[in-house]
């Protein structure tokens, strides 16, 4: 079946056939960078501002992985597992939290989700035969780490106290 290739096409991707999840990841890739920016036009602290425009320019290095090469350095895994261990020490909450607070945070929840979504994906394609880099996983992986502990952050510089969760199903 021949398929209508508009001449508007916004990715020339878009019509890859649906069990080649690449178009998927680029496309979550891209959806996860534009919300760090997202992100970082809701922070007033420039540090942070910073260290976000270094994050969303790493998820742009992933983005064409599948269909290129990884290309992300392990120095810069390091560096972003480094942030992670820093926002850790920071936060000292341990467990689950609502993912709430102030407007900041709650994008940040959205972002490690999408983090979550994004290794979910990989996981996806590794089942299917393909090969994925394990520092890809851990970059993935990182990723929601990350957003989960930068909204304790936020939440904490803005003065929202974190509202801990205790599920019923797992104790």
């Amino acid at each position: 079946m021949a398929i209508y290739r508009s001449p508007y096409e916004a990715y020339p991707f878009l019509c890859d056939a649906d069990d080649d999840l690449r178009c998927d990841f680029e496309l979550l890739t891209d959806e996860l960078a534009s919300g760090v920016g997202l992100l970082r036009s809701q922070i007033e602290e420039p540090a942070l501002a910073d260290e976000l425009l270094w994050v969303c320019e790493l998820i742009y290095h992933m983005n064409p992985t599948l269909r290129t090469s990884f290309t992300v350095r392990a120095d810069e895994i390091a560096r972003l597992a480094a942030a992670v261990d820093r926002l850790q020490a920071e936060s000292g909450v341990h467990g689950f939290v609502l993912p709430c607070g102030c407007q900041c945070a709650c994008t940040a929840h959205l972002l490690r989700v999408k983090a979550k979504c994004l290794v979910r994906l990989l996981y996806r394609y590794l089942q299917r035969g393909n090969g994925v880099s394990d520092g890809l996983l851990d970059l993935a992986n990182l990723l929601s780490g990350y957003f989960f502990l930068l909204a304790l952050k936020l939440n904490a510089l803005n003065g929202v106290e974190e509202r801990g969760y205790h599920s019923r199903n797992y104790q």
